[in-house]
């Protein structure tokens, strides 16, 4: 009886325990529908167990789908990316912020697309013009021409020329500016002027130092319209864009109203320090040939000078100072320009040698440090060197840019022919640092090269 009990007890046992595996298994089979009806994110199937075949082949197959759309985008654009970079060799494109495509076309709705810009030369054009003027009488049609030339070769920004001349150089002036081809012209505007004085002796100061050299100092007074001027001499050669010693006017402080380099760079072979017997500027005095003015500036100031206790306007002071410094006084205007900036330091702004290199710089050794390490930006031939074999440097340079055709290239009709020219100059003290004089000439050629062939790919490309 006893082992009878045990036996069904045992039996019943077994039975619960079945109809509990049974039970609980088949809750597990069942998909989830209530948790998904209820509004909850429906569980993903495993792989372990498979209600339905369609939603399992979903499930395995729609990766693979991907993954092929996602080759064939990035082939297309790796074929559009290579496509573009043909075109970005050509033009720049315009780099926009990310952001939602309403907002960016309205930031962006006047901007031009890639494909609408123009291409420009480097550095970009400004509307400012810039004011050169030179005074010649003489025979100094053809330096003036040369100057002209080197000017309007190099500069980017346009250019007004204020030629002050002789009635007889007038219209010789006006026919050779007209024979230059149209490339050239349209880069500048110019005015010719008779030479005048409007105080003191008209022939006084024709005739102090050079023909009509003292025609500068008359400058502020005449060219009432003009703000900013560069003034230099017949003898003088650009070798560097005219825009960059332009930027020397955003360089003043509020007191300085003009800009020139000095006489000498050693005073032991300075003329000033050595020779003057009138005040002069600094410790070696400062050389006239290359004359940056803010003319609005010399208008409206009052100069101290050594013959009243109060300032004088510029006009007022001129014929009074040479009056009383005429017997002492050497190198004509340039001397009054010293004595000015003698009592009136503060008003003068000192730019380095290179921007008005001559041949002291080189004739007894090299003493222009700026132009050792930049080279020469502005060539002054003064002492006649430029028409005589005593610094055949300084006349080869001249020689290549008076003899250069303008639409030539650069490269092979004038810097090629410069330093075959150079080697017959080895000599010369100035002669043997050839690179003094072709470092900042050939770098400016590049650039204007470079400025040349990014408008004509820009033109080609257009059409």
């Amino acid at each position: 009886m006893k082992l009878y009990c045990k036996v069904v007890a045992l039996a019943l046992c077994l039975a619960l325990l079945l109809l509990l595996y049974l039970f609980v298994g088949s809750d597990a089979d069942e998909p989830p529908l209530k948790a998904a009806a209820g509004g909850s994110r429906p569980a993903r199937a495993s792989s372990s167990s498979r209600p339905g075949g369609d939603f399992a082949a979903a499930g395995r197959f729609r990766p693979v789908q991907a993954a092929e759309e996602r080759e064939e985008e990035e082939e297309a654009a790796a074929a559009a990316a290579a496509a573009q970079a043909q075109v970005s060799k050509r033009e720049p494109r315009l780099h926009r912020k990310t952001g939602r495509r309403g907002a960016a076309r309205g930031k962006f709705a006047n901007v031009r697309r890639p494909k609408d810009q123009k291409h420009s030369a480097a550095p970009l054009s400004s509307p400012q013009w810039m004011h050169l003027a030179v005074v010649a009488c003489g025979d100094r049609l053809e330096e003036t021409l040369v100057m002209l030339k080197s000017a309007v070769l190099f500069s980017y920004r346009k250019l007004k020329f204020h030629i002050f001349a002789e009635d007889s150089l007038k219209p010789e002036f006006e026919r050779k500016l007209q024979e230059w081809p149209p490339s050239y012209t349209k880069k500048f505007e110019y005015n010719v002027y008779p030479i005048a004085f409007s105080v003191g002796n008209a022939q006084e100061w024709k005739k102090l130092f050079k023909p009509c050299a003292a025609q500068r100092l008359f400058l502020p007074t005449i060219l009432k319209d003009v703000d900013s001027l560069l003034y230099v001499d017949t003898d003088v050669l650009f070798l560097r864009p005219i825009d960059d010693i332009w930027g020397f006017l955003r360089a003043f402080n509020s007191t300085q109203l003009a800009a020139m380099a000095p006489e000498h760079e050693i005073p032991k072979i300075g003329w000033y320090s050595r020779f003057a017997r009138h005040p002069y500027y600094g410790v070696t005095g400062v050389n006239s040939g290359v004359m940056l003015m803010n003319l609005t500036r010399i208008r409206n100031a009052q100069f101290k000078n050594s013959m009243i206790p109060t300032g004088l306007a510029w006009e007022e002071m001129l014929y009074p100072l040479y009056q009383k410094y005429k017997n002492y006084i050497t190198w004509g205007d340039q001397d009054l320009l010293n004595i000015i900036f003698y009592f009136n330091p503060e008003c003068l702004y000192l730019f380095p040698c290179q921007w008005n290199y001559r041949p002291d710089h080189c004739m007894y050794g090299s003493n222009c440090k700026g132009a050792e390490e930049e080279g020469v930006s502005i060539l002054h031939g003064n002492r006649g060197v430029y028409h005589d074999d005593k610094q055949p440097t300084f006349k080869a340079l001249y020689e290549v840019i008076r003899d250069f055709p303008f639409e030539d290239n650069l490269f092979q009709s004038m810097y090629y022919p410069l330093q075959s020219k150079f080697l017959d100059t080895v000599h010369t003290l100035c002669g043997r640092i050839p690179q003094v004089f072709l470092k900042q000439i050939e770098r400016t050629m590049k650039k204007v090269y470079e400025s040349r062939v990014i408008v004509n790919v820009g033109a080609n490309f257009r059409l």
